[in-house]
């Protein structure tokens, strides 16, 4: 029996595992670093001949559950991260993701595309000219107003991953270093357990749908939480400066691939009828 056959995808080749494998190892590791594995998984997914759409984002988001907990294990152990702070944020993080995927059933995300590829240059712009960002933890609320300021922030991201998606983990760290005050460390911690409760949001709509490709997420999972094993247990060894460099690129490749989405969605069709 060949391997597209055992895993429900007829067209499915070995070599086309081993490629979709490898990019989920690279994603948990780039998304236990700063987030924004999506970016590779997703797309690696999409590529194999026979996929639904929603079977790509609803297998991506399995594994990258997986992933996603093994970070935050890690992170935890090592880093400390402030749970006071984290716990809440990812309940209501959860609530947005819900509410994000109801409104892109009325509301394309398209349309939202070009506003976050603006704010994501003016944050690359920002951070690459103020090193002194992110370098150590100067809280710029307390009591109350740091926990409203933290869930209005979770609330936000965890609609915007409901409605589009990729780079929720960076749109986090982005929030917690420049917002809240944290440094590039205790923000991919806190980060990352925000984004398990995304993630696990948005397959509790996906499993009952039976969009779950199980054996194929299975066998990424097992990859993903190797990428991100690796990856959280460097980023806590090298600190804020190796995450912010990492951060940057990311951000980069943010802005590509959404700036690529706006031009294709928006701006070629028009340049095409000229």
């Amino acid at each position: 029996m060949e391997i597209g056959e055992l895993l429900g995808l007829e067209q499915l080749t070995w070599g086309m595992l081993l490629f979709v494998v490898l990019a989920a190892f690279a994603a948990g590791w780039i998304d236990a670093v700063v987030g924004g594995g999506g970016l590779l998984q997703l797309p690696a997914l999409l590529l194999i001949p026979g996929i639904a759409p929603v079977q790509a984002l609803a297998t991506n988001k399995l594994a990258s559950v997986f992933g996603t907990v093994t970070s935050s294990v890690t992170y935890y152990r090592r880093a400390k991260p402030d749970i006071r702070t984290a716990l809440p944020m990812a309940a209501i993080a959860l609530v947005g993701s819900f509410g994000g995927a109801a409104v892109a059933t009325v509301l394309p995300p398209a349309a939202f595309k070009p506003i976050i590829v603006v704010a994501l240059l003016l944050v690359a712009v920002f951070t690459a000219f103020k090193p002194e960002m992110g370098a150590a933890t100067r809280l710029r609320f307390a009591g109350r107003r740091h926990h409203m300021t933290a869930g209005a922030a979770g609330l936000v991201i965890g609609f915007y991953d409901g409605m589009i998606g990729p780079g929720t983990g960076t749109f986090l760290v982005i929030v917690l270093v420049a917002l809240m005050g944290y440094d590039f460390l205790q923000s991919s911690a806190k980060a990352k357990i925000v984004n398990l409760a995304t993630n696990i949001g948005a397959l509790l709509l996906f499993i009952p749908h039976g969009s779950v490709l199980w054996a194929l997420g299975g066998i990424l999972a097992v990859a993903n939480v190797a990428g991100s094993y690796l990856g959280s247990r460097m980023a806590v060894a090298r600190g804020a400066k190796f995450i912010r460099v990492v951060f940057l690129v990311v951000v980069v490749a943010l802005i590509a691939k959404l700036g690529y989405d706006v031009w294709n969605e928006n701006i070629a069709p028009g340049v095409a009828l000229l």
